[in-house]
């Protein structure tokens, strides 16, 4: 501490904490910038140290250890931060979904190839022959309680696995369906895409892009890579899925499963024992990101381990002395000479009050964790599961099959709607909630109004010369 002109020995209690040095100095610029600084570190990051206390010596002075008192947080800054990030990440959303129908939607109008209904998939062993409706119906609802239960299965079966820490099987499990999107189904696309624009191209060239095609993004998928490059691998193979489905699914049965499966979608998410539910929450006890296989993020899903600092270390974040410039190093804001005394056994000295405050550092002790642990940060950011990109995209790619872009553009404005009201309600609620409902039940509304009311009116409208 600084000497003065007039000595005040300290008989009692004296301690140096960050949180009170506003309330002992009146400068209010200093307590100005105290609390710009407290500010700009979150709550989760802070973990102060103390003086230890100091018994004995000619004066019988002590420094003895005060607790902190913690400090209200700002509720309305607490709320426009939230505000922000949520519509940021709203956007960062709205451009992949839009993307990903886009692809499909040009798909569709482009190629035939998956448009033609010749083959089907095994879980649909009803093919919607019959010239009757009602027998359609029954077969479009046995079809889709077909793949519903499929699914299902698979889903229970994921968990068992993630709940035993099967990892390397999930693992094993994902690769596997990554491997054939990314080089047999992907190899389909091409190959009828260059049938379609003419575009000759010979079988080593074609191996060759494949190849660096798929194995660049196994890499950014399962491992790491850019942010960028790995969200286009997961919305082109999403719309590879989506185009999968609206070509090997019957015509009744597309539209009877987008409703069985926002029906699920709505069960398992919000029940106490939904199959997505125990996912999310297994995931956020274990404190780990769910495989990036299965979902889109609008910021990096990889954890990076940063370095971590040598055995014994501490941060620390030092304040501003009274001129202005950072304060010095020390222990607990002591200085080199009382260190040295410290050393050699003598006895403490006097500790003398100042008028002016103390120059002082604050210890920020690390977290409660070994030394050499690695500091795992997952940064935030709003998640979608792919499948939700999946079912929107084939809601949207069978509306433009049929050639009409008023029903085609009314699907694609009514789950961008329901989308953003799913958001609306993910940031009032604070917790996972289903994605499909809401937009499928618009797009269905929509597409079937559209369908029987507004094509019929404008069709009359168009041969009677009537322009509005």
């Amino acid at each position: 501490m600084s000497e003065s002109g007039s000595d005040l020995d300290a008989t009692e209690h004296t301690a140096l904490m960050d949180g009170h040095i506003a309330e002992a100095r009146p400068d209010r610029e200093l307590a100005e910038r105290i609390a710009r600084k407290r500010k700009t570190k979150s709550d989760n990051q802070r973990s102060y140290g103390s003086v230890e206390q100091i018994e004995g010596g000619p004066s019988g002075a002590s420094i003895a250890q005060q607790p902190r008192v913690p400090a209200a947080p700002v509720e309305p800054q607490i709320e426009e931060l939230e505000l922000k990030y949520g519509a940021r990440h709203v956007i960062k959303l709205f451009v992949p979904v839009t993307l990903c129908m886009l692809v499909v939607v040009a798909t569709i109008s482009s190629i035939n190839f998956y448009s033609v209904k010749d083959v089907y998939l095994a879980y649909t062993p009803f093919h919607e022959e019959s010239p009757y409706a009602s027998t359609k119906v029954w077969n479009a609802l046995a079809n889709s309680m077909i793949l519903l239960c499929v699914i299902a299965l698979m889903t229970v079966l994921l968990i068992v696995l993630y709940k035993k820490k099967c990892y390397k099987t999930i693992h094993g499990w994902l690769i596997l369906s990554s491997l054939i999107l990314l080089f047999l189904f992907s190899y389909l696309y091409i190959e009828e895409a260059l049938i379609a624009y003419n575009i000759p191209m010979d079988y080593i060239t074609l191996g060759f892009v494949l190849w660096n095609f798929g194995v660049m993004g196994m890499i950014v998928i399962h491992w790491k890579g850019p942010l960028r490059l790995q969200q286009a691998y997961l919305i082109f193979i999403a719309a590879l899925m989506a185009l999968v489905f609206i070509k090997y699914l019957p015509e009744w049965t597309t539209w009877a499963v987008l409703a069985v499966i926002s029906i699920w979608d709505l069960v398992a998410v919000l029940t106490p024992k939904g199959p997505l539910r125990i996912l999310v929450e297994t995931a956020q006890e274990r404190n780990e990101p769910i495989f990036p296989a299965l979902i889109y993020s609008s910021t990096v899903m990889y954890c990076m381990a940063a370095a971590s600092p040598a055995p014994g270390a501490a941060g620390t974040v030092e304040g501003e002395g009274r001129d202005g410039t950072e304060a010095g190093g020390g222990e607990a804001g002591f200085d080199a000479a009382w260190r040295e005394r410290r050393d050699e056994g003598a006895a403490p000295r006097r500790l003398r009050v100042d008028s002016a405050p103390p120059r002082y550092v604050t210890r920020l002790d690390p977290p409660h964790a070994p030394p050499h642990a690695p500091d795992l940060d997952e940064e935030k950011g709003v998640k979608l599961g792919l499948g939700d990109f999946i079912f929107y995209s084939v809601l949207v790619g069978k509306a433009s099959s049929y050639g009409d872009w008023n029903t085609t553009l009314a699907c694609f404005v009514a789950i961008l709607i329901g989308l953003c009201l799913t958001l609306l309600l993910l940031a009032i609620l604070k917790k996972a909630l289903p994605a499909l409902p809401i937009s499928i039940t618009f797009g269905l509304i929509f597409y079937f109004a559209t369908r029987s009311v507004v094509k019929p009116f404008a069709d009359a409208l168009a041969a009677e010369q009537v322009f509005i």
